[in-house]
């Protein structure tokens, strides 16, 4: 039933388990007791954690996959669907809501045709909205990977998101 699996991805990536073993091997000493720093650096590797990746993990350190698979969702940090290469985070906390964040979502949707908690078609962009990003005097905020963009108006929006991928946006500005 990989319908109803949210950790099931039938175009998951090739895992390159000489890779996780280094990883879990040098980097963590194989202790169960750094799952969270594990996970981070799985995703790190390929932008999500992939199913394959997180059943090998179990067999690995010895810990079940439904406790890894517990962990994973309940931090929003991790994602278990594929994410685009650019993450485009989005302020709607109370600070970027008053100045306007919701235009500017609107706006994000528009330009990379995408909706809020999606992907793009083409891998480039994943939208998603977030409750705080930690600038609330900056608001509205919006964040593209590790570069925060702030009083950010919706009208700067196309020139920031080229600097990203232009692939996906629109062509009359």
């Amino acid at each position: 039933m990989n319908e109803t699996n949210p950790m099931a991805n039938d175009s998951a990536p090739a895992i390159d388990y000489l890779a996780l073993d280094r990883l879990v091997e040098e980097r963590f000493g194989n202790d169960k007791e750094n799952l969270i720093m594990i996970l981070q650096a799985i995703q790190a590797l390929y932008n999500y954690l992939p199913r394959p990746a997180l059943s090998y993990l179990s067999e690995k350190i010895e810990i079940p996959l439904s406790h890894i698979y517990g962990v994973a969702t309940f931090y929003s940090t991790f994602s278990l669907e594929p994410r685009g290469k650019n993450i485009v985070s989005i302020c709607l906390g109370t600070a970027c809501h008053v100045r306007g964040a919701g235009r500017v979502l609107e706006r994000i949707e528009d330009t990379l045709h995408v909706e809020n908690g999606k992907t793009t078609r083409d891998g480039q962009f994943t939208l998603e909205s977030v409750r705080c990003i930690g600038c609330c005097s900056l608001g509205p905020v919006v964040k593209i990977n590790e570069d925060v963009y702030g009083r950010i108006a919706s009208e700067d929006l196309t020139q920031i998101l080229e600097q990203y991928g232009e692939s996906h946006m629109e062509q009359d500005g």
